[in-house]
Order: structure tokens, then sequence, then C-alpha cells
């Protein structure tokens, strides 16, 4: 494979701005157990938080990748870092539920910008020809960055040399500071569609070319009819209620069950992410070099493969630090393979170019449900069944994600969609 300067530059800027997003979310979960304890926010409090911030995201999807499709992707995608930036800033003024429940709301609307309108972006910069392997690689943005995200808020809270009277807050001020200049760095840098000397194809979307680029009505009548699109998104509303449970409420599981230090709880729940980073890029590569483009079959045998871990977390943990981390390793290969193929490249491959913000929209806000409801799973079974029996839950939930995939288990992109999309533009620009 080999790439434009443009479209290098297009998938770096577009890679930080949403690893960047991840700063400003993957910290409130370092920073709940500080609640928790210092604030005097009770459990059920801080799943209201998670679960403000979740409906916000989830919501937002839905609009927001409409809206990317319609006016372009660098408008809304740049507002919502400037919200998100701001909204954290804020939540780190006060500790009462009502004030940290507006804002963490406030962030889970700008967060919601995001990942439809970049991945939109991308399909228009990218041909769907290797697509599951460009979008493995670009989606790292998230594994690392919340890997980035985790580390960097621990340090922030625990760090006693920068601002410390400001206690837990530091955990919001300091994610959003570095949030500023990649915002500026996006505003900036990023297009929403390449000009002549942007590809070697020399495709300039103008005009007509470009307007062919974005749906209309009966573009997303089309998609709605896809009966694909909502498998793809059920299947992913079981995922996301699994991942958004391991990542928000891992760090407060290891303090309070496994009693370890919050600084060990920070570090160990970053390798969720940390090694997520190989799941992402094999499945990318098994699904392009080995399943001929095929996301469904991929995906369905990661799902089972991490509701084996779940079910067998509890065991692990038994072996002490060494056990936790492999447990918690494992878990973010399964998980983040699957995650990365059915939110990137299938939602790329059901949606085109020209609706790829609607469909990724849809099956993220889709998805997003259930994170919406994953904090109130977590609190509800930890708190009258156990910890462990919350790992059997997700495996239940993982073992259902996978399911749901085996009727679209040979679907594959559409690769005369390109074709079509190019000849359009030369017409257009000849």
């Amino acid at each position: 494979m080999s790439f434009s300067a443009g479209q290098r530059r297009t998938f770096g800027i577009t890679w930080i701005a949403y690893a960047g997003f991840y700063l400003c979310r993957k910290n409130l979960s370092v920073v709940l157990p500080l609640l928790n304890n210092v604030a005097g926010l009770r459990s059920i409090d801080l799943a209201n938080i998670v679960f403000g911030y979740s409906l916000l995201y989830a919501v937002g999807q839905f609009g927001c990748g409409l809206l990317s499709d319609r006016i372009g992707a660098k408008r809304v995608v740049g507002a919502g870092l400037l919200l998100v930036g701001c909204s954290n800033i804020l939540m780190g003024a006060h500790a009462s539920l009502i004030w940290l429940l507006i804002f963490a709301c406030l962030n889970g609307a700008g967060q919601s910008t995001g990942w439809s309108g970049l991945v939109k972006t991308m399909a228009i910069w990218f041909r769907s020809e290797n697509r599951g392997i460009v979008m493995a690689w670009w989606s790292t943005n998230y594994v690392l960055g919340g890997f980035l995200a985790t580390a960097f808020t621990t340090w922030a809270v625990v760090q006693s040399w920068l601002l410390p009277q400001l206690g837990w807050r530091r955990g919001f001020l300091f994610p959003a500071l570095v949030l500023l200049p990649i915002t500026v760095l996006f505003m900036t840098g990023a297009k929403d569609t390449p000009e002549r000397a942007d590809l070697p194809l020399g495709m300039q979307f103008e005009g007509d070319a470009l307007s062919s680029m974005r749906t209309d009505w009966n573009g997303l009548a089309a998609l709605l009819r896809k009966p694909s699109l909502w498998m793809l998104s059920t299947s992913y509303f079981f995922l996301e209620l699994c991942r958004y449970a391991l990542m928000f409420w891992l760090p407060l599981y290891m303090v309070t069950r496994l009693k370890y230090s919050l600084q060990a709880s920070g570090y160990l729940s970053s390798l969720y992410e940390l090694i997520g980073i190989l799941g992402a890029v094999l499945a990318g590569y098994i699904s392009d070099r080995f399943s001929q483009s095929r996301r469904a079959p991929v995906s369905a045998i990661m799902l089972c493969g991490f509701a084996i871990i779940m079910l067998i977390e509890p065991a692990l943990t038994k072996f002490g630090l060494a056990g936790t981390a492999i447990a918690i390793s494992l878990a973010g290969i399964f998980s983040f393979g699957p995650d990365t193929l059915l939110s990137g490249a299938a939602a790329q491959d059901i949606g085109e170019p020209k609706a790829a913000a609607t469909a990724s929209g849809l099956v993220d806000g889709i998805g997003h449900l259930g994170a919406i409801f994953s904090p109130y799973v977590v609190v509800f079974i930890s708190e009258r069944y156990g910890w462990d029996h919350l790992f059997l839950i997700l495996a239940v939930s993982a073992f259902l994600a996978a399911a749901v995939l085996l009727p679209i288990w040979n679907l594959k992109p559409s690769c005369q969609t390109d074709v079509q999309v190019e000849d359009r533009v030369l017409q257009t620009t000849a």
C-alpha cells in the first residue's frame, strides 16, 4: 500500500484528533474512585454521572453522523473538541452531583461528534481496498489514546509537585489543557475532502462531486432498510455494554474488590487499551488478508474469546497482580478487535463514502445505548451479588454479540462503490 502526502497528513491529523477526545473521556474513570472517597459521592451517584455522559453521547451520535454527512465533518468535529475541553475544565470546578452531571452530559455531547465525523473523512480519503487494515491502524487512536489518557490522568492526580492544592481536579484540568493544541491542529490542518494535488488519481471534490459525498433523505432511507446495519448495531450494543463496564469501572473494581492502591489500579487498568492495540491491528489484517474483507467472522470469533476471558477472570486474579494484568490484557485484545471492525470498517462497508458518517453514527449510537445501561448493570450486580458475578453477565453479553453477527457472516464491502465515486469525480473535474 502506498499513500499520497495528503492521505498521510489526513491519517495523522484525524488520528491525533480522536486520541485527543479520549484524553477527556478516560479521565473520568480514574477520577471516579477519588470522587467516591473525597467528595462523598455514592456508587449510584457515580453511575448517574456515567449514565448522563453515555446518554448524551449515544443520542448525539444519531444526529452528528447525519450532520457530518450534510455540512462536513470538520465543522462538526471542531465544535465538539471545543465543547469537550470547556466542559472538562468546568467539571473540575465543583464536586457536587448536579454540577458534575451537567458537564458530564455536555462532555458526552461534544464527544459524540468525533467518531462518525472522522470515520466519514477516512472513508472519503481512503478506498475500500485494504479498508480493514487502514482502519485497524487508524482505530489505534482510541486504543492507544485511551491508554495514554488513563496513564496521564493517573499521573496528574497522584503527583504532588504541580498544583497540589487542586487534588482530584487535576484529573479534569490537565487533559483539557492538552486537548487545546490538538484542537488548533485539527482546525488548521484537516480537510473534509481531497484537492487535486492530494491524491495520486488527481481527484478534486468540488461542486457536484463534493455533493456526491453527502447523503440525502433518500440515501438515509436506503441505509435504514439494510438489515446488516441493524445486526451490526445490535452486536455493538452488547459489546459496548461490556467495554464501557471495563473502561469506566476497572479502577474502582481493583480498589474495592482486589484492594489494590489507586496508583496500581490506574496503571493496571491502562493495560486494557495498551494491549488492546494488538487486537485492533490483528483484527484488521485477518479480516482483509485471510477473511476476504469479511468483518463478521473475525468479530464473532474474537467476541467468543472475550467471553471466555470474562468467565475465567475471577480465577486469574487469584494469581495476584500478574494474573490480573493477564486478564485485563486478554480482555483488551479480544474486545478491541471486534470493536474497531464493527464501528470502523464494517460501518464504512455498509454506509459507503456517501453515508459513512450516518452509518457509523447509527452503529456507534445504538452501541452506546449499551454503555448507558452499563453503569447500572455494574452497580446493581456488584453490590447485590458481588463483582465476580458481574463478569458472568459480561460473558453472556459477549456471546450474544457474537451470535447476532452470524446472519451477516459473508457480508463484504462493495468495491464497485469507489470506482463509481471516482468516475463521478473525474467527470466533474475534466
